[in-house]
This record gives structure tokens, C-alpha cells and sequence, in this order.
């Protein structure tokens, strides 16, 4: 990549009625920040909570990102991961077609993080 590129993280995550329930992911958008520094980290939301995705996404297209990487915070792979997401990210494509918008799969995806889970309950036990 570049140096002329600008890259950015969005953690996305589904959103709640108690502003308490984005704290977990605020703690890992502040280590992200620390370990990434040349990269913005931002938070985004499916619903309840703000700012949403594509207001993310837009705010960060108007800022001269040009490669974003969203990283679904969800564990289980359910509606809103196989049919509302999907969705948003063509429509954000189609929006910005001169950014590169990727998206991983949910960390509830990522063995590393069942991994990790099970390694600080087996420390509890």
C-alpha cells in the first residue's frame, strides 16, 4: 500500500438502547488505536445507536480514507450478518466506488477468538 493511501478500521456493531453496551468495544477501539497509529479507528452501529455505518463510512470518504476495513463485532452469524449487512455494504460500494471498503468475517468467526475466550475460563476455573 502507498503512503499517499489512508487507511481506516470500523468496528460495527449491532447497537442498544443503553449507551453502557458500546463499552467493550470503545476499550477495543482504544487498544486498536494504540497499536495502529497510522490508522483512524472508528465505531459504527446497525441500529439504536449512532453514528451508523454509512455515516461512518461517509464521514471517513469526505476525509480522504481510501481503504476501509469493517470488522463486524458479532458472535453469532444471524440475520442481520446474512442479509442486512451484506446490503449496506453494497449499497456503501456502489456510494464510493473509488474507495476500497473490505469486510472480514465476524470475529464470532475467528477460532482465535474462541481460542482466547477459553483460555481465560480455563484460567478461572
Amino acid at each position: 500500500m502507498s503512503s499517499t493511501q489512508k487507511k481506516a478500521v470500523v468496528l460495527f456493531g449491532h447497537g442498544a438502547r443503553d449507551p453502557q453496551w458500546a463499552e467493550p468495544m470503545k476499550r477495543l477501539q482504544s487498544i486498536l488505536i494504540g497499536q495502529l497509529p497510522n490508522v483512524q479507528v472508528e465505531l459504527a452501529f446497525l441500529e439504536l445507536m449512532a453514528p451508523s455505518l454509512p455515516d461512518t463510512v461517509d464521514c471517513m470518504a469526505q476525509g480522504g480514507v481510501t481503504h476501509i476495513q469493517v470488522v463486524p463485532i458479532f458472535f453469532g452469524r444471524g440475520g442481520h450478518l446474512k442479509n442486512d449487512f451484506p446490503v449496506i455494504m453494497a449499497e456503501l460500494k456502489a456510494r464510493h466506488p473509488g474507495l476500497n471498503i473490505e469486510a472480514t468475517s465476524a470475529v464470532g468467526q475467528w477460532d482465535a477468538v474462541w481460542q482466547a475466550i477459553a483460555n481465560e475460563i480455563v484460567q478461572q476455573v
